[in-house]
């Protein structure tokens, strides 16, 4: 009997542990439930947001492309428009002066004129520089470098060899020697400068399309008063290096822009700065290097170091090397170094 009650006394326990594990399910049952209505709700909700956002942004793109095509059709009107004003004379080329450019500093020896008869028909400036850089020489201490207007008496010293040379109460002996000059270089520099051709950069960056940007591009050239209302040939632009190319239909229209580096160009409403330039083609040729001697100038080595100053040495050699008793004649130029390196120039002679 005894046993019975214990084995009764486990199953009660069991079915208590039974029933309490039962409670605990239902109440994540519920719980979930709840949660899965809430993460429902919340998703419907997300989705409503999002059609809306969508019906929004599809409205705004019409809107924005119906100004734009407006824009467009009103731009293509007024082109036409002023294409009809300029064909029955009503819009008269106006000139204002000549152009002008700015240029580095540098020495330009005129080459010659080129007759370019019919092949400037857009009245291009055709520009040919002669350039030839100075030859350097590196003269080092104790050394001299004597150019004579005779040719002949600079060889007829160099054949001497050994000359004594009167320094004060001193006498040095020095040597005359020719010398090879450095690397140098002439050429022609050709220049064409168009006078059609107008270079467009800094163009601003706007949400439209290119061949819009290039019919904006033209009417604000073709109206240009400063331009003198010169009509416009042609407009090829490119979007991502933001630069243009306009060509003009009548002859030497970009001298009415080039005055200034900065242009006002006009969008809705905007006034924006463009860098505009005349379109120019630069080529060289008859390019040379050359390198050699100069038949007039010696060099003189083994000056002795005195105490007198480098303008009283200078005078004494100059002095010395002009008589004719010791086999000298007149100097056109005369460069002493006494304690430092000294860089001397050469020209070719014109």
């Amino acid at each position: 009997m005894k046993r019975l009650q214990e084995e009764l006394q486990k199953w009660k326990e069991r079915v208590g542990e039974a029933e309490k594990i039962k409670a605990d399910l239902i109440l994540s049952k519920v719980s979930a439930v709840k949660e899965h209505s809430a993460a429902e709700e919340e998703l419907r909700k997300l989705k409503v947001f999002q059609e809306k956002q969508h019906k929004k942004m599809a409205m705004s793109r019409s809107a924005q492309l119906l100004k734009l095509n407006q824009e467009k059709t009103e731009l293509k009107r007024e082109i036409e428009k002023l294409r009809e004003d300029l064909a029955g004379g009503s819009l008269a080329p106006s000139w204002h002066g000549q152009m002008k450019k700015k240029v580095a500093e540098m020495k330009l020896k005129f080459s010659h004129l080129e007759d370019m008869k019919d092949d400037c028909p857009d009245l291009q400036t055709h520009c040919v520089f002669g350039v030839a850089t100075k030859i350097p020489f590196r003269l080092n201490p104790n050394q001299a470098l004597l150019t004579f207007e005779d040719e002949e008496v600079a060889q007829r010293l160099i054949k001497m060899g050994k000359h004594t040379v009167n320094l004060d109460s001193r006498a040095a002996n020095v040597r005359a020697q020719p010398f090879t000059l450095e690397m140098g270089m002439k050429f022609e520099l050709h220049v064409t400068i168009s006078g059609k051709n107008l270079n467009v950069s800094e163009v601003p960056e706007l949400s439209i399309p290119e061949d819009w940007m290039r019919d904006k591009l033209e009417l604000n050239f073709y109206k240009s008063q400063q331009g003198g209302g010169a009509g416009v040939e042609n407009v090829t632009y490119d979007k991502q290096s933001r630069r243009a190319v306009v060509t003009f239909l009548n002859p030497g229209a970009t001298q009415g822009f080039v005055r200034s580096a900065a242009y006002p160009f006009f969008v809705d409403g905007r006034c924006y700065r463009l860098s505009v330039s005349p379109d120019t083609k630069a080529h060289l040729e008859k390019f040379q290097l050359c390198c050699g001697v100069s038949k007039k100038t010696i060099l003189l080595k083994g000056i002795q170091e005195t105490d007198d100053d480098d303008e009283s040495v200078q005078d004494m050699i100059e002095i010395h090397f002009q008589k004719p008793s010791n086999g000298g004649g007149e100097i056109e130029a005369i460069k002493y170094a006494s304690k430092e390196v000294t860089w001397v120039c050469f020209e070719e002679d014109a």
